[in-house]
């Protein structure tokens, strides 16, 4: 598999550097931006990565950068041209002329900092990274594997430099053999068709306060200091939430919550501070990464639906989202409203299974 090692570089020594290959980087693709935007306004036809790859050829003695380096921003900036098809997205996709966007924002002081390479550019000596004769001590905090694909030098807002590696590895934990069902909330993150609850932890709510009130006193450098605390902490539940789950079990079905709907209600706040998004995608690759299977289930009426006699008796309609418990009509079952969608997403899921596994066991509710 392919996985991205980060570590975090000793900027008192190399942050100047750093910086200084940073603007390079930003001339580089402000360059290719150029080039792009003549070419719409002239109705040519979209510059390809190696075009680019031929007007910057020549320029890395000039800007201090590896060949490779300059080559790497080019064919980035090429990828993000592209526009991802996805649903309710027509009107852009017809106005970028064929799922491609006419131009990207040029990077500034404002824009992190960046810096791409391949692995034929960089050596690494214990804890030390040299790029273009340079070298840049990191805190080795975990083995480094001796495949190395490619990687960059990323900046943060709080302006501290990392060095991301992406390298083939060998996962050593594997999935044990059993189903679950997931469904998505906001009082808990995460309900699972066993019955066991993961409880928000309302990271952004915890120091709103706090955020507020460096926010207002103009006092930035706190402010970032909040944000990326409240980032970390929100980042490492996830990674335990979805590490417990691919560990224990190796089919993971989770329901398809549409967040970008729910940004724009009131709900938008919570949501946001929820992450769902960021948790299903932990939770993807590391199923895949560790032999199990990982499916997106439509949880329409899932919630409706009795999970004993299947028929729709649930709570509806705005005044029923506050109903946490209730009995269904026909069959006399009393459900956890949470638990009882997860146990139907479990059921729906498994049928998109091949037939051997669609059998339902009693471990699975």
């Amino acid at each position: 598999m392919v996985k991205t090692f980060s570590f975090r570089i000793k900027d008192s020594t190399s942050s100047k550097q750093l910086n200084a290959m940073a603007r390079a980087i930003n001339f580089v693709w402000n360059y290719c931006n150029e080039i792009q935007k003549k070419a719409v306004h002239d109705d040519r036809r979209w510059i390809h990565w190696v075009d680019l790859n031929k007007l910057t050829s020549g320029c890395s003695k000039e800007l201090r950068l590896h060949s490779q380096t300059i080559q790497a921003v080019c064919e980035r900036y090429y990828a993000s041209l592209k526009v991802k098809p996805s649903k309710g997205r027509r009107k852009q996709l017809l106005r970028s002329r064929g799922r491609r966007k006419r131009f990207l924002r040029f990077r500034g002081r404002r824009s992190h900092g960046w810096i791409p390479f391949k692995s034929s550019g960089v050596k690494i000596r214990n804890d030390s990274i040299i790029y273009q004769g340079k070298t840049f001590r990191f805190w080795k905090t975990r083995l480094i594997p001796e495949t190395i694909k490619c990687g960059n030098f990323s900046c943060d807002a709080r302006g501290r430099w990392y060095v991301n590696l992406v390298c083939e590895c060998q996962e050593t934990i594997r999935s044990k053999p059993g189903n679950i069902g997931i469904d998505l909330g906001l009082k808990s993150v995460a309900t699972l068709s066993t019955g066991k609850k993961y409880d928000a932890q309302r990271f952004f709510r915890k120091y709103e306060r706090k955020l507020s009130h460096h926010q207002r006193c103009n006092q930035s450098r706190q402010a970032r200091s909040v944000h990326a605390k409240i980032s970390n902490s929100r980042k490492d539940f996830n990674h335990k939430i979805s590490h417990e789950l691919t560990r224990d079990f190796n089919a993971v079905f989770i329901g398809d919550v549409d967040c970008k709907n729910l940004l724009q209600t009131k709900l938008a706040k919570s949501v946001s501070d929820a992450s769902w998004g960021q948790l299903r995608t932990f939770t993807e690759y590391k199923a895949i990464a560790r032999g199990g299977t990982y499916y997106v289930v439509d949880e329409n009426n899932t919630t409706r639906t009795c999970s004993a006699c299947g028929c729709l008796t649930g709570p509806t309609g705005l005044t029923g989202l506050r109903v946490r418990d209730w009995r269904c009509k026909e069959c006399n079952s009393s459900h956890d409203r949470d638990i009882n969608s997860a146990v139907n997403i479990l059921r729906k899921g498994l049928l998109v299974l091949p037939s051997p596994l669609r059998v339902l066991s009693a471990e699975d509710f």
